[in-house]
């Protein structure tokens, strides 16, 4: 949540953040409800100073035996007073937190211009798209073919956009977490957790999640289940102090994340891309501003796990439009031989760095940094959210009628985690997968 301390201060600069956000210039209605609220506050500090008087004076007067109805009646009509003014004042803070909750984070000077993922700026690609003479097929021709992607039988229990793994795929599912997980914990010292899948209206607030996009949320009776691991990562750090000496606090996380896609309507509805279940491993780093940038750029060096699946990929940096809480993000696509576009729409892996809107909303204070400063001077995370649906990214090490790159993958990520050596023949498409193991 957006610092009215800063608005305040700097509503020119406050203006050109939004408008480079495609808002309008929103300072003069900002400010004129916090204007409001402040003047009623002032009146309750006013009322109540004269009612401690006024009380300490009936008290006089009756001491000496002297009449105070007057008195008296004054602090009855204040009695009668204050209420409303405190509700009127609850309502004014109520309305002014929702609205700065619900604005974007004010952009890094480094951020594109731009409006969605056809503005991106390319900064590096890994790899080479191989050209094949043939129509490739999608990870649903090729996981239904194999028999072990079931959407049919996930729609008869669940309905739309869920699927059942099945074999082979669903040890894969597990072999790229483990994959990656030992990857990020091992060599890049993130702390694993197992955190809860169900949380409050608090964490989902600070988070970025509530207000605004509800709708694409699943509750289940006063709790909200998770959209992503950021939420319970983030909140790990929310309403505790934490020494300078403890940071970067770093946390990685393999979940199901769950999401309604409410606004996303007819898009990405064959598949995998869009689900409302899906698994994900995430990256939380806890670090001090100044330390923000470096921490970022160590986020990216670590999204390596692509190369070394043999995974075609592109990092883009973000469009200004893109992503409420986000100062600066990049994204890393992979390449899909069977997009029209030749890139996974959903995009495989996106890192973004959420400066002081992200430690308003849950208070994450540092010692020594006074909670509540703006620009650089309170603290920050970084997020990466590694998108593990790979899955759906399956056919992207390259595939014909002769072959099926699940087993591409799955041969990569099995020797690597478990010492096999699985050997593999030619895949017919019309029938069964036939493979043999030592």
């Amino acid at each position: 949540m957006h610092d009215i301390r800063y608005i305040r201060e700097n509503p020119a600069d406050f203006d050109a953040a939004m408008v480079r956000r495609g808002l309008s210039a929103l300072s003069s209605d900002i400010l004129e409800t916090d204007s409001a609220r402040r003047t009623i506050q002032s009146q309750l500090q006013e009322l109540q100073s004269r009612r401690n008087v006024a009380s300490k004076e009936i008290g006089a007067r009756k001491s000496k035996g002297e009449d105070a109805d007057d008195l008296i009646a004054e602090v009855n009509e204040i009695k009668a007073r204050m209420p409303e003014l405190e509700a009127e004042e609850s309502s004014l803070a109520s309305a002014l937190d929702t609205h700065l909750m619900e604005l974007p984070n004010i952009l890094d000077d480094a951020v594109p211009d731009g409006s969605d993922e056809d503005d991106n700026a390319l900064l590096r690609s890994v790899g080479t798209p191989a050209s094949v003479a043939f129509t490739p097929k999608d990870h649903v021709a090729l996981g239904e073919a194999l028999g072990q992607m079931d959407f049919a039988t996930a729609a008869k229990m669940s309905g739309a956009r869920f699927v059942l793994l099945r074999g082979k795929l669903a040890r894969l599912e597990r072999a790229l977490a483990a994959f990656m997980l030992d990857i990020h914990t091992g060599e890049f010292g993130y702390e694993e957790m197992l955190p809860p899948f169900l949380v409050n209206s608090s964490a989902m607030t600070g988070t970025g999640q509530l207000p605004k996009f509800g709708e694409d949320l699943f509750r289940a009776d006063e709790k909200w289940l998770i959209p992503t691991a950021e939420v319970p990562l983030t909140n790990i750090a929310s309403d505790e102090i934490w020494p300078a000496d403890s940071l970067p606090m770093r946390f990685t996380a393999h979940t199901p994340c769950f999401r309604s896609e409410a606004g996303a309507a007819g898009r990405d509805t064959r598949g995998m891309i869009r689900q409302h279940q899906f698994s994900k491993v995430e990256l939380v780093s806890v670090t001090h501003p100044d330390e923000s940038d470096a921490e970022h750029e160590r986020m990216t060096a670590s999204s390596s796990i692509d190369a070394r699946l043999g995974v075609v990929s592109y990092l883009n940096t973000l469009p200004l439009i893109d992503g409420l809480d986000r100062a600066r993000g990049v994204d890393i696509v992979a390449a899909v031989p069977s997009s029209l576009a030749g890139l996974l729409a959903a995009g495989a892996t996106d890192l973004s760095l959420c400066s002081v809107i992200d430690q308003q909303r849950s208070e994450v204070p540092l010692e020594l940094v006074p909670v509540g400063q703006i620009g650089c001077d309170g603290p920050t995370w970084t997020v990466r959210l590694f998108s593990n649906r790979p899955l759906s990214e399956i056919e992207t090490v390259g595939c014909d009628v002769d072959s099926h790159t699940s087993i591409a993958l799955l041969r990569i990520l099995l020797q690597d985690q478990y010492g096999l050596k699985p050997r593999f023949e030619p895949f017919d498409a019309s029938g069964p997968a036939r493979e043999e193991w030592p």
